[in-house]
Protein backbone atom coordinates (compact mmCIF):
# COMPACT_ATOMS: atom_id res chain seq x y z
CA UNK A 1 0.00 0.00 0.00
CA UNK A 2 1.37 3.50 -0.98
CA UNK A 3 0.42 6.43 -1.43
CA UNK A 4 0.76 10.26 -2.67
CA UNK A 5 0.93 13.42 -0.71
CA UNK A 6 -0.29 15.95 -3.86
CA UNK A 7 0.53 18.95 -1.49
CA UNK A 8 2.71 19.55 1.08
CA UNK A 9 4.81 22.49 1.93
CA UNK A 10 8.01 20.76 2.89
CA UNK A 11 9.74 24.02 3.68
CA UNK A 12 7.29 25.51 5.83
CA UNK A 13 7.45 22.24 8.18
CA UNK A 14 11.41 22.78 8.57
CA UNK A 15 13.81 25.30 6.95
CA UNK A 16 16.81 22.78 7.42
CA UNK A 17 17.69 20.59 4.90
CA UNK A 18 18.59 17.66 7.08
CA UNK A 19 15.06 18.02 9.16
CA UNK A 20 13.50 17.97 5.97
CA UNK A 21 15.40 15.02 4.60
CA UNK A 22 13.85 13.09 7.88
CA UNK A 23 10.56 14.53 7.22
CA UNK A 24 10.84 12.21 3.93
CA UNK A 25 12.02 9.18 5.50
CA UNK A 26 9.28 9.48 7.62
CA UNK A 27 6.85 9.78 5.10
CA UNK A 28 8.47 7.11 3.48
CA UNK A 29 8.20 4.66 6.35
CA UNK A 30 4.65 5.69 6.94
CA UNK A 31 3.97 4.83 2.94
CA UNK A 32 4.08 8.26 1.53
CA UNK A 33 6.35 7.02 -1.39
CA UNK A 34 5.91 10.43 -3.16
CA UNK A 35 4.99 13.53 -2.40
CA UNK A 36 4.20 17.14 -4.64
CA UNK A 37 6.07 19.83 -3.07
CA UNK A 38 4.52 23.54 -2.94
CA UNK A 39 5.25 26.68 -2.89
CA UNK A 40 3.94 30.07 -2.96
CA UNK A 41 6.45 31.89 -4.92
CA UNK A 42 8.93 31.34 -7.35
CA UNK A 43 11.83 32.62 -4.56
CA UNK A 44 11.33 29.82 -1.90
CA UNK A 45 10.53 27.48 -5.25
CA UNK A 46 13.90 28.07 -6.11
CA UNK A 47 15.45 27.66 -2.78
CA UNK A 48 13.18 24.14 -2.12
CA UNK A 49 13.75 22.75 -5.93
CA UNK A 50 17.76 23.29 -5.11
CA UNK A 51 17.58 21.63 -1.52
CA UNK A 52 14.78 18.50 -2.50
CA UNK A 53 16.29 17.91 -5.70
CA UNK A 54 18.45 14.79 -4.66
CA UNK A 55 14.91 13.28 -3.52
CA UNK A 56 13.74 11.46 -6.85
CA UNK A 57 10.12 10.55 -4.98
CA UNK A 58 9.60 14.31 -4.36
CA UNK A 59 7.91 16.21 -7.54
CA UNK A 60 7.15 19.82 -7.65
CA UNK A 61 4.71 22.53 -8.40
CA UNK A 62 5.48 26.34 -9.27
CA UNK A 63 3.73 29.47 -9.71
CA UNK A 64 2.74 32.62 -8.07
CA UNK A 65 0.04 32.27 -5.66
CA UNK A 66 -2.46 35.07 -4.55
CA UNK A 67 -0.19 36.11 -1.49
CA UNK A 68 2.45 37.64 -3.85
CA UNK A 69 0.31 39.23 -6.34
CA UNK A 70 1.86 42.74 -5.34
CA UNK A 71 5.32 41.05 -5.59
CA UNK A 72 5.59 37.90 -8.66
CA UNK A 73 9.09 39.25 -9.37
CA UNK A 74 10.17 41.97 -12.35
CA UNK A 75 10.62 38.71 -14.80
CA UNK A 76 8.27 36.03 -12.95
CA UNK A 77 6.87 35.32 -16.75
CA UNK A 78 10.22 33.90 -17.92
CA UNK A 79 11.01 32.59 -14.48
CA UNK A 80 7.89 30.47 -14.29
CA UNK A 81 8.39 29.30 -17.63
CA UNK A 82 11.98 28.21 -17.20
CA UNK A 83 10.89 26.48 -14.00
CA UNK A 84 8.54 24.19 -15.48
CA UNK A 85 11.08 22.67 -17.65
CA UNK A 86 12.99 21.46 -14.72
CA UNK A 87 12.92 17.58 -14.25
CA UNK A 88 10.40 16.60 -11.77
CA UNK A 89 8.27 20.00 -11.69
CA UNK A 90 4.83 18.36 -12.78
CA UNK A 91 2.17 21.24 -12.32
CA UNK A 92 2.03 24.35 -12.39
CA UNK A 93 0.56 25.76 -8.47
CA UNK A 94 -0.49 27.03 -6.89
CA UNK A 95 -2.20 29.89 -7.89
CA UNK A 96 -5.56 30.72 -8.03
CA UNK A 97 -8.00 33.26 -6.21
CA UNK A 98 -8.01 34.75 -2.49
CA UNK A 99 -10.67 36.96 -1.18
CA UNK A 100 -10.48 36.56 2.23
CA UNK A 101 -7.53 38.22 2.69
CA UNK A 102 -6.64 41.92 0.74
CA UNK A 103 -4.02 40.58 -1.45
CA UNK A 104 -3.90 43.52 -4.06
CA UNK A 105 -7.35 43.51 -5.67
CA UNK A 106 -9.92 41.37 -6.98
CA UNK A 107 -8.62 42.47 -10.98
CA UNK A 108 -5.08 41.73 -9.96
CA UNK A 109 -5.72 38.56 -8.62
CA UNK A 110 -7.81 37.28 -11.66
CA UNK A 111 -5.64 38.43 -14.11
CA UNK A 112 -2.61 37.24 -12.23
CA UNK A 113 -4.57 33.62 -12.10
CA UNK A 114 -5.67 34.08 -15.50
CA UNK A 115 -1.79 34.36 -16.95
CA UNK A 116 -1.17 31.16 -15.48
CA UNK A 117 -3.49 29.26 -16.55
CA UNK A 118 -2.27 30.23 -20.25
CA UNK A 119 1.33 29.39 -19.29
CA UNK A 120 0.11 25.91 -18.07
CA UNK A 121 -2.09 25.57 -21.80
CA UNK A 122 1.35 26.78 -23.63
CA UNK A 123 3.87 24.02 -21.87
CA UNK A 124 1.00 21.45 -20.99
CA UNK A 125 1.15 20.80 -17.31
CA UNK A 126 -1.72 20.64 -14.51
CA UNK A 127 -2.75 23.31 -12.30
CA UNK A 128 -3.04 23.22 -8.25
CA UNK A 129 -6.12 25.76 -7.57
CA UNK A 130 -5.96 27.94 -4.44
CA UNK A 131 -9.95 28.99 -3.65
CA UNK A 132 -10.37 31.16 -0.86
CA UNK A 133 -13.88 32.32 -0.96
CA UNK A 134 -13.69 33.21 -4.73
CA UNK A 135 -15.89 29.83 -6.28
CA UNK A 136 -17.90 31.33 -8.56
CA UNK A 137 -15.00 33.92 -10.20
CA UNK A 138 -13.01 30.39 -10.43
CA UNK A 139 -15.70 28.39 -11.82
CA UNK A 140 -16.19 31.28 -14.64
CA UNK A 141 -13.09 31.41 -15.36
CA UNK A 142 -12.03 28.02 -15.69
CA UNK A 143 -15.05 27.51 -17.80
CA UNK A 144 -13.53 28.94 -20.40
CA UNK A 145 -9.79 28.99 -20.12
CA UNK A 146 -8.96 25.45 -18.43
CA UNK A 147 -5.70 24.10 -19.39
CA UNK A 148 -5.67 20.80 -21.63
CA UNK A 149 -4.01 18.81 -18.60
CA UNK A 150 -6.97 19.65 -16.24
CA UNK A 151 -7.08 21.58 -13.11
CA UNK A 152 -7.01 20.20 -9.00
CA UNK A 153 -8.79 21.76 -6.10
CA UNK A 154 -6.80 21.54 -3.41
CA UNK A 155 -7.43 21.88 0.11
CA UNK A 156 -11.18 21.84 -0.85
CA UNK A 157 -13.22 23.88 0.83
CA UNK A 158 -17.28 24.36 -1.21
CA UNK A 159 -19.79 21.60 -0.73
CA UNK A 160 -21.56 19.17 -2.44
CA UNK A 161 -23.20 20.86 -5.49
CA UNK A 162 -20.28 23.25 -6.45
CA UNK A 163 -18.07 20.03 -7.31
CA UNK A 164 -21.11 18.55 -9.04
CA UNK A 165 -21.43 21.97 -10.82
CA UNK A 166 -17.39 21.22 -11.74
CA UNK A 167 -18.35 18.16 -13.10
CA UNK A 168 -21.73 19.21 -14.87
CA UNK A 169 -19.71 22.12 -16.98
CA UNK A 170 -17.42 18.79 -17.88
CA UNK A 171 -14.52 20.22 -16.48
CA UNK A 172 -11.03 18.13 -16.45
CA UNK A 173 -11.20 18.67 -12.69
CA UNK A 174 -9.87 16.90 -9.41
CA UNK A 175 -10.87 17.25 -5.84
CA UNK A 176 -8.41 16.92 -3.14
CA UNK A 177 -8.96 16.77 0.40
CA UNK A 178 -6.48 17.07 3.31
CA UNK A 179 -6.92 16.61 7.36
CA UNK A 180 -9.74 18.48 7.67
CA UNK A 181 -11.68 16.31 6.51
CA UNK A 182 -11.66 14.39 9.43
CA UNK A 183 -12.96 16.87 11.58
CA UNK A 184 -16.55 16.30 12.73
CA UNK A 185 -18.07 19.86 11.67
CA UNK A 186 -16.68 19.22 8.03
CA UNK A 187 -19.86 17.69 7.09
CA UNK A 188 -19.77 20.21 3.65
CA UNK A 189 -16.67 17.97 2.88
CA UNK A 190 -18.17 14.63 4.10
CA UNK A 191 -21.12 15.20 1.66
CA UNK A 192 -18.68 16.38 -1.16
CA UNK A 193 -16.49 12.69 -0.70
CA UNK A 194 -19.79 10.64 -0.69
CA UNK A 195 -20.90 12.36 -4.11
CA UNK A 196 -17.81 12.38 -6.42
CA UNK A 197 -16.71 10.09 -8.84
CA UNK A 198 -13.78 7.68 -7.04
CA UNK A 199 -11.51 8.72 -10.02
CA UNK A 200 -11.97 12.45 -9.26
CA UNK A 201 -10.31 12.51 -5.30
CA UNK A 202 -6.58 13.09 -4.72
CA UNK A 203 -5.54 13.49 -0.96
CA UNK A 204 -2.91 15.77 0.36
CA UNK A 205 -1.81 17.03 4.00
CA UNK A 206 -1.21 20.76 2.89
CA UNK A 207 1.61 20.31 5.68
CA UNK A 208 2.45 22.08 8.06
CA UNK A 209 -1.54 23.18 8.08
CA UNK A 210 -4.61 21.12 8.56
CA UNK A 211 -3.48 18.76 11.18
CA UNK A 212 -5.86 15.42 10.85
CA UNK A 213 -8.38 14.99 13.95
CA UNK A 214 -6.32 12.31 15.38
CA UNK A 215 -2.82 13.94 15.45
CA UNK A 216 -4.25 17.53 17.04
CA UNK A 217 -1.45 16.66 19.54
CA UNK A 218 1.12 17.70 17.17
CA UNK A 219 2.57 21.19 16.46
CA UNK A 220 2.52 20.61 12.35
CA UNK A 221 1.18 18.45 9.69
CA UNK A 222 3.50 16.11 8.39
CA UNK A 223 3.03 14.38 5.21
CA UNK A 224 3.50 10.72 7.25
CA UNK A 225 -0.04 11.58 8.35
CA UNK A 226 -1.64 11.32 4.90
CA UNK A 227 -2.69 8.28 6.59
CA UNK A 228 -5.16 9.27 8.89
CA UNK A 229 -6.87 11.31 6.29
CA UNK A 230 -7.04 8.14 4.17
CA UNK A 231 -8.44 6.13 6.79
CA UNK A 232 -11.28 8.18 7.60
CA UNK A 233 -12.16 8.58 3.63
CA UNK A 234 -11.94 4.86 3.52
CA UNK A 235 -14.15 4.42 6.39
CA UNK A 236 -16.62 7.28 5.14
CA UNK A 237 -16.79 6.14 1.50
CA UNK A 238 -17.04 2.28 3.58
CA UNK A 239 -14.33 0.98 1.16
CA UNK A 240 -11.53 -1.22 1.85
CA UNK A 241 -8.16 0.63 2.88
CA UNK A 242 -6.15 -1.17 0.05
CA UNK A 243 -8.27 -0.60 -2.78
CA UNK A 244 -9.14 3.04 -2.05
CA UNK A 245 -5.12 3.42 -1.65
CA UNK A 246 -4.69 1.79 -5.08
CA UNK A 247 -7.45 4.49 -6.42
CA UNK A 248 -5.66 7.29 -5.39
CA UNK A 249 -2.22 6.44 -6.46
CA UNK A 250 -3.77 5.94 -9.60
CA UNK A 251 -5.69 9.18 -9.92
CA UNK A 252 -3.11 10.86 -8.62
CA UNK A 253 -0.14 9.89 -11.05
CA UNK A 254 -2.69 9.86 -13.74
CA UNK A 255 -3.09 13.82 -13.05
CA UNK A 256 0.69 14.51 -12.66
CA UNK A 257 1.49 12.63 -15.56
CA UNK A 258 3.64 10.11 -13.96
CA UNK A 259 3.93 6.55 -14.10
CA UNK A 260 2.91 4.45 -11.31
CA UNK A 261 5.43 2.36 -11.26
Amino acid sequence: MQFFDTHAHIGLIYDNPIEQYRVIQQAKAAGVTRILSINNSLYDFKKEYTILKPQKNIFHAVGVSPAEVTTPGADWVKTLEDSLKLPNVVALGETGLDYDKEYGTKKTQIELFIAQLELAKKHQVPVVIHNRKAGNDIFDILKGRMPDKGAVFHCYSEDAEYAKRCLAANMNVYFSFAGNLTYRNARNLHETVLNLPLDRILLETESPFMIPADKREKKRTMPAYLLSTAKFLAEILDLDLEKLAAQLWTNSCKFFNLPEA
